[in-house]
């Protein structure tokens, strides 16, 4: 990280938030908000309670239930410990005053969707949560970052975290993205492109003229999965759009402290001769609508592409890899991407479970069936999303198609909640995780974007959104 010169986006917003620094590195940072859920959160105030120690600041901690709720009877979790989890935090921020969005209120849902919804979420800001995804966030020019239960109670107790500064890693990507192209199928390709381990040790900050028009629904999906690049958090300097999708929320700086926002967030983007680490750029043109056909991320392929062969591994331990996926995946080498049947189909999750998402799905399956085969469904990321989706009638639409529709929550994200995965079955997600038994024991994923998952809804297979259109 530069201490003096130019500075890049990452830079000003580490230094304006540390509190001291060590000879080695070692930091500690000042945290404006924290986001906290079911999962990671018990130990953790757990933890003060054990040590006589309150939260040091309420007021900057936003808690909701999100992993294991149940999308249908959600006031019946039926799993004892997701009930006790979902209890636990409810007790728990009660007795620490903290603003906890319950299932009965219309403002719950996924963290990382109702963070920026609610206007939480602010550009130049640090955050944290008990959950690896919270780099959704940096699409407002935050630094976001995911930390463990030790750490959660650590910035519960002291609103600071002990971190060491990240690397800077710029991608730019240039051009106007091809017809069909969407923001998931950007930050697939670029995961296929550097790996899972591309983004070690750096935090990400996104460029290049193909982002500039993007919607802040885009930029978030985007910044979302660059945890699955392995970066420590992704990051997009804040601009008009961004000011735009702000105003006006309810946690939004108010009418009296607006302009002073806005210029603080304008002064946040990264100088023009700062320095980076590592840099990528990217053409527009090299990227396809993108399906992955292993289990891992970056197993990633064009939709008009191939299963790949073992022996296109460059090394021995790749080459086993890809064998081994291929063998969990139930795929042979050679077969068409379009070729490949579909069980079930999966539209939601942090990563494209927004209004958005849910308005260009249903341009697509308007008027139409889904494959008599398919199980189809839809799960928007929080209430006002479920609310507004209905009142846009898109939800008529998906009902019609033949899809569930379903209330807000991670749902078959991860298999942590009733919407799983049987063994064997496969599924076309718009989520951002692809191993192993991620959506259930023995369950097949295959991440796209919510075009793609549409448009293999009616088909039955995974399809090429550009041939369907």
């Amino acid at each position: 990280m530069s201490n003096n010169g130019p500075k890049t986006l990452f830079d000003k917003i580490w230094s304006d938030h540390l509190v001291g620094q060590r000879d080695d590195g070692t930091s500690l940072l000042y945290i404006d908000r924290h986001l906290v859920h079911e999962v990671t959160s018990p130990q953790a105030f757990e933890g003060l309670k054990l040590s006589n120690r309150k939260v040091r600041r309420p007021e900057a901690t936003f808690a909701t239930a999100d992993h294991n709720v149940p999308t249908i009877n959600r006031e019946n979790i039926s799993d004892e410990q997701s009930r006790i989890q979902v209890e636990t935090l409810a007790k728990n921020t009660k007795e620490h005053n903290i603003e906890y969005f319950e299932l009965t209120d219309r403002r719950q849902g996924i963290v990382h969707i109702i963070g920026p919804e609610q206007g939480i979420t602010q550009p130049g800001m640090t955050m944290v949560c008990g959950d690896s995804h919270t780099s959704t966030h940096g699409a407002f020019g935050a630094l976001a970052f995911g930390i463990g239960t030790s750490e959660v109670e650590h910035v519960l107790a002291t609103q600071t975290i002990v971190q060491k500064p990240a690397k800077n890693m710029r991608i730019a990507v240039n051009g106007k993205l091809p017809f069909g192209v969407t923001s998931k199928d950007l930050i697939l390709y670029i995961i296929g492109q550097i790996g899972t381990a591309g983004g070690n040790g750096h935090v990400i900050e996104y460029a290049g003229t193909s982002l500039k028009p993007l919607s802040m629904e885009s930029r978030m999906t985007i910044c979302n999965m660059s945890i699955e690049a392995g970066a420590r958090a992704g990051l997009i300097a804040p601009d008009q759009i961004t000011f735009d999708y702000i105003k006006g929320r309810p946690y939004a700086p108010s009418k009296d402290h607006w302009e002073k926002a806005i210029d603080y967030w304008s002064s946040l983007p990264s100088d023009q001769d700062a320095f980076y680490d590592n840099e990528l750029i990217i053409n527009s043109d090299e990227i396809d609508p993108m399906v992955t056909w292993g289990t891992s991320p970056e197993d990633v392929v064009a939709v008009s592409g191939f299963v790949p062969d073992p022996s296109s591994g460059k090394t021995e331990n790749k080459q086993k890899s890809i064998q081994r996926s291929l063998d969990y995946m139930g795929l042979k080498s050679g077969t068409k991407i379009t070729d490949i049947k579909l069980d079930k189909i999966f539209i939601g999750s942090c990563t494209n479970g927004r209004i958005e998402d849910l308005r260009n799905v249903a341009s697509i399956v308007k008027d139409k069936k889904i494959s008599s085969h398919i199980s189809g469904m839809i799960v928007p990321g929080s209430g006002l999303v479920k609310k507004q989706a209905e009142e846009e009638g898109l939800s008529k639409i998906f009902i019609d198609a033949g899809f569930e529709w379903r209330d807000a929550g991670c749902s078959m994200c991860l298999g942590m909640n009733p919407d799983q995965l049987k063994p064997g079955e496969r599924c076309a997600s718009t989520s951002n995780r692809n191993f192993e038994g991620r959506q259930g024991r023995g369950g097949r994923t295959h991440l796209m974007s919510p075009e793609l998952a549409a448009a293999s809804a009616i088909k039955g297979n995974i399809s090429d959104i550009r041939d369907f259109i």
